[in-house]
């Protein structure tokens, strides 16, 4: 858990468990999302590592970890639209205005550099093929730790919360229970348990290590396991998150990326996972990868596009070699496209009933509403429609999408006194079409104007992040990810509109 923690002496309301290994059914528990992605990621991945746009890329994140992570553990708040001027622009003390914080911008410039030396050294230790110690793990917190001086604790006899030096690198010397909004105690592991735990959760994660167990998966387990033992007097929480990007890390992915938009779901799956359910954390942390690749991916037509810039005079030597590679790539985006195909038709026919359900819904209260589904496929000369709603859903979900190489979309009018639409685009993902396309879905409302002329207002993406797919996807397990999609984004339409009565 992450809550405050404190030292307390209060009766002990359960035994205290040793931690345990990965449940048997670990695999049913591993995304089926990421293993297509990291096929095409693989194939990219040391182009896009050797351009200045994906270090840029990279370090922009770093420095969203950093920030966010101490807006997680409450160590500070930064006002959104500074945190998003720090991540573009550096870590510097001048860019944050007063009131933008509730500490001095010094203090908070220090912490944020402590979690960002931290993530960089993770990086430092997969490059060095380090093996995870518990000597490591004291390291890490140490780092971490650098710039906070004391932790809160409570005094038994009175119950007044006092600060206290903090003990950066070493294991606790008291409990630190922490006390629930509830009134119950959550217990970690005594503090003369910690070594001989640690040394279990490390043995263990070689163990899974050799078992290839799925990174979102280890991390997830990694992660939880250290918080249940919670082996430091504060901090533990931040150590947790950095093991968990070790872990993704060391497969070449991302590191963890949590926000603050995240803090409620992330509480829950660890509450989840307390009680022996590893599925949500799995999952939200699956997620986080997710949008590390295809925010990447979307890198790669620029970076490409640079690298071709820079070889042009190897262009004589590799002409027969770049003829394979674009037949190669010709075919990877002609299935990636027939899977778009598949889909399209799968959208229309779940948008012609849903239109038929409203119908007979709405027959009685508003007979003349009107309702119907439309599309246009990738050949079809309305193709080009709604882009501005597609672009602006791209924006708002952080990616580029690319309607040039394809696009087709499916749309949902729902007509009464004002019009609500539910808009699905299929499109290529990135400048440049190798075989990776996503569906996105919004919502808006469309006024008409004195003039005559449709007024598009409050467009809303309908999901986290768009549904993404490539050539190395399976068509039927395909199919059932995407229906399980559709009909979150669906629910989540028919919500926007009933707002809108």
């Amino acid at each position: 858990m992450i809550e405050q923690e404190f030292i307390i002496t209060y009766p002990k309301p359960m035994e205290w468990q040793p931690i345990d290994d990965l449940p048997q059914n670990w695999q049913a528990m591993a995304s089926s999302e990421l293993p297509p992605l990291v096929t095409v990621w693989n194939e990219q991945a040391d182009r896009l590592r050797e351009s200045g746009a994906f270090k840029a890329f990279m370090a922009k994140m770093r420095r969203e970890i950093a920030i966010e992570t101490g807006i997680i553990e409450r160590l500070y708040t930064i006002d959104r639209g500074i945190t998003r001027l720090l991540i573009e622009q550096g870590i510097d003390e001048a860019l944050i205005p007063h009131g933008a914080t509730d500490r001095p911008p010094k203090e908070v410039i220090a912490l944020i550099r402590d979690q960002e030396a931290a993530v960089e050294g993770l990086f430092d230790f997969v490059g060095g093929q380090r093996s995870l110690t518990s000597f490591y793990i004291k390291q890490l917190h140490q780092v971490l730790t650098g710039n906070q001086a004391t932790t809160e604790a409570i005094v038994p006899s009175t119950g007044e919360i006092i600060r206290i030096p903090l003990l950066r690198g070493e294991w606790k010397k008291w409990p630190n229970n922490p006390l629930r909004p509830d009134g119950k105690i959550h217990e970690y592991s005594p503090p003369e348990q910690v070594a001989s735990e640690i040394d279990n959760l490390i043995q263990w994660h070689y163990q899974h290590q050799q078992s290839q167990v799925a990174p979102e998966v280890e991390a997830a387990w990694l992660h939880h396991r250290f918080t249940q033992i919670h082996p430091f007097q504060d901090g533990n929480g931040r150590v947790a998150r950095c093991l968990g990007s070790l872990v993704f890390i060391q497969a070449g992915w991302f590191p963890l990326v949590l926000t603050r938009d995240d803090r409620f779901a992330y509480i829950a799956a660890l509450e989840e996972a307390d009680g022996g359910d590893l599925s949500s954390l799995i999952n939200l942390f699956a997620e986080s990868q997710k949008q590390g690749f295809i925010r990447s991916l979307s890198l790669s037509g620029q970076v490409l596009s640079e690298t071709r810039q820079t070889r042009s005079i190897l262009e004589s030597i590799t002409e027969t070699l770049k003829q394979r590679q674009s037949a190669s790539i010709s075919e990877r985006c002609k299935k990636a496209e027939e899977y778009a195909a598949t889909l399209f038709d799968v959208a229309f026919r779940r948008f012609q009933y849903l239109s038929a359900e409203i119908k007979i819904a709405l027959q009685n209260v508003v007979p003349d509403a009107n309702i119907y589904a439309n599309k246009a496929s990738a050949t079809d000369e309305r193709s080009y429609y709604h882009r501005y709603q597609i672009i602006e859903v791209a924006k708002k979900q952080r990616y580029f999408a690319n309607l040039q190489s394809y696009n087709s979309w499916v749309r949902l009018a729902i007509e009464m006194e004002s019009r609500t639409e539910m808009l699905l685009s299929f499109h290529v993902l990135g400048r440049e079409h190798l075989g990776i396309l996503v569906c996105s879905a919004c919502a808006y409302r469309k006024d008409s104007t004195e003039e005559g002329e449709a007024n598009i207002n409050d467009i809303q993406p309908l999901t986290e992040s768009p549904f993404q797919f490539s050539y190395a996807d399976e068509v039927n397990h395909l199919q059932e990810r995407f229906s399980k999609w559709l009909e979150e984004a669906i629910v989540t339409g028919l919500e926007y509109w009933r707002k809108d009565i």
